[in-house]
């Protein structure tokens, strides 16, 4: 079984004059070294400091060398070397000193940011047996995995003799992902090998039954079936298609849980090639509106703000009614000029009482006015006609609404009437001067 990684690692290297040393993967030794140095004697002492995560003596052994043993400056580098190529320390150092024959050497070290893992598909097995497996074989395995490095390698090599232990034949492949839902980068492993088939997919636990009778999610799912089995794949979907059918009916802290795989089809066959995917989901309770707190707003005061918001208190709090909210308050900014309009929501949980209420930071930035109107792809008498639509003279407040629903008739159109215009798509740009506080509208037809 072949094994690759997709991944890349820069170690960082550190410096210190005199006995003290750095390494990375192989850090270069001073152009002058003192004598202590260069000199050899019996090691009498092995210290670590700055590692938070591993043992003095599980990182004292990973180095190769012992107490008792004969060493000099080459044998400590070649130690440092070892550490730093494991892929859990982002900077090794070391230094030493001798005592007569005696040698006491000091590794410095920090850890390197790890990441949980992540297995795609791997049905024939829990995440807990996958675990242990590679707990078995690799020293310092803690649960999360290095970009790269000895340790990441080893890991790849544990799930490779799990799968040949078991007559699974193919190739396991590591790479850097974000988990579906989070924000959270995790090791993603995947298994190429002959083709699993997602047999079936199931959403478990009380409230999910409605799922079955939304024509989206069924028809995505139909699509998603007889196709080659990736937990991340079910994932995302769950996240994007599933979990919003939830969040609209106000089950705002809904937990869908990571999908689980078992193999279905005939039990004869060695390897039977379907599998029936589980996804456990708790909607958890429906939340109700309780307002909102504004931060930064200038233009409009918080009572016509929450009456934009078109929502009142104590209705059900639906994410898609609760982001219609939002874009009502941008669009009334977008009206009055304010191109760079940001809104940013924080939800604040009630559990007890149900309810959810958001603080929302505004940066309005500064109010713009029209400046030029930029247009490229149509002939002549199209752009005089398009020229002669467009409303927001120079100078005037940039109504960014307008624009949007400008746009849209370009995009049908529907603006140029009986005229006979020939383009597929409309490339546009709002490019704004900041200092001037003046926005040109470019428009591309292609």
């Amino acid at each position: 079984m072949r094994m690759r990684r997709n991944a890349t690692l820069v170690f960082l290297l550190g410096f210190f004059a005199g006995p003290l040393l750095a390494t990375g993967p192989r850090a270069q030794p001073p152009a002058q070294a003192p004598a202590q140095v260069t000199a050899r004697g019996k090691i009498a002492e092995i210290n670590v400091s700055g590692s938070q995560k591993y043992a003095r003596e599980q990182i004292a052994e990973a180095s190769g060398l012992k107490i008792g043993d004969m060493a000099g400056r080459e044998e400590i580098q070649a130690a440092a070397d070892r550490l730093a190529q494991l892929g859990v320390f982002s900077n090794v150092r070391y230094r030493f000193s001798s005592k007569g024959q005696d040698l006491e050497i000091e590794f410095q070290l920090e850890d390197a940011h790890t990441y949980p893992l992540y297995f795609d598909n791997f049905p024939w097995f829990s995440d807990k047996e996958i675990t242990e497996a590679i707990k078995k074989d690799v020293p310092f395995f803690d649960g999360t995995a290095p970009e790269q490095g000895t340790v990441a390698d080893d890991i790849l090599r544990a799930m490779a003799a799990l799968l040949k232990a078991n007559d699974i034949h193919g190739e396991v492949e590591a790479s850097l992902m974000v988990e579906p839902g989070t924000d959270v980068m995790v090791q993603y492993y995947h298994w190429n090998g002959p083709t699993l088939k997602t047999g079936t997919i199931e959403f478990t636990g009380p409230g999910t039954e409605f799922i079955k009778q939304d024509p989206g999610v069924t028809q995505l799912l139909r699509d998603l079936i007889g196709k080659p089995y990736s937990r991340f794949g079910v994932a995302i979907f769950a996240f994007e298609k599933v979990r919003p059918l939830f969040v609209n009916r106000g089950e705002l802290r809904v937990k869908i849980e990571k999908p689980v795989a078992r193999f279905v089809g005939d039990p004869g066959k060695p390897l039977p090639d379907n599998v029936r995917v589980t996804v456990a989901v708790e909607p958890g309770p429906v939340y109700h509106w309780g307002g909102v707190t504004w931060v930064g707003n200038g233009a409009f005061a918080a009572a016509e703000l929450d009456r934009h918001l078109g929502l009142t208190e104590g209705m059900v709090a639906a994410g898609d009614r609760t982001q219609e909210a939002w874009e009502n308050v941008r669009a009334e900014y977008l009206r009055r000029g304010y191109v760079d309009i940001k809104l940013s929501a924080e939800p604040v949980f009630d559990d007890a009482a149900e309810r959810v209420s958001y603080r929302v930071t505004v940066a309005e930035g500064p109010v713009y006015r029209m400046g030029e109107l930029v247009l490229t792809g149509l002939s002549l008498t199209a752009e005089r006609r398009l020229i002669e639509a467009w409303k927001i003279p120079k100078g005037e407040i940039f109504d960014g609404l307008y624009f949007q629903n400008f746009l849209a008739d370009a995009r049908s159109k529907k603006i140029f009437g009986e005229m006979v215009v020939t383009y597929n798509e409309v490339g546009h740009w709002l490019r704004t001067n900041a200092e001037h506080r003046v926005v040109d509208v470019l428009l591309d037809f292609k």
